[in-house]
């Protein structure tokens, strides 16, 4: 019986954390506000967490992203150094690596936010 109940649980703590990733944060825009900022505000700076090869693979970027893979973005940090006074809205695949992107870039001192759904959904408008 405890058994079951822990893995009941778990099931709930997956399923709430899944929700969770996709909601509206602090730290987030939706699609569309993203799609705003794009037209609306120059002064934006996109970065883009995904892997080399993802990049230029079938989803396609942002015209003028720049391309830091997650993996290295703590090494390459100073790259965007000169656009600390800037807000850098991240993406990746799907949200997961842009929103832990965005949480090392924002204890580092930079105004991010990460896009909810990614270029997975970017690529569908």
């Amino acid at each position: 019986m405890i058994k079951y109940f822990i893995n009941i649980l778990g099931f709930l703590l997956i399923i709430n954390f899944m929700n969770f990733s996709q909601q509206k944060s602090n730290n987030s825009l939706t699609m569309s506000e993203f799609k705003e900022k794009l037209k609306s505000d120059s002064s934006i700076v996109v970065l883009d967490v995904r892997t080399p090869e993802e990049f230029t693979g079938p989803l396609g970027n942002v015209k003028s992203s720049i391309n830091i893979p997650l993996q290295v973005l703590n090494q390459r940090t100073n790259e965007l150094e000169k656009f600390k006074d800037k807000e850098i809205l991240v993406i990746c695949r799907t949200q997961n690596r842009s929103a832990a992107a965005v949480d090392y870039l924002r204890r580092a001192g930079y105004n991010a936010k990460y896009i909810l759904g990614g270029m997975a959904e970017f690529s569908k408008h």
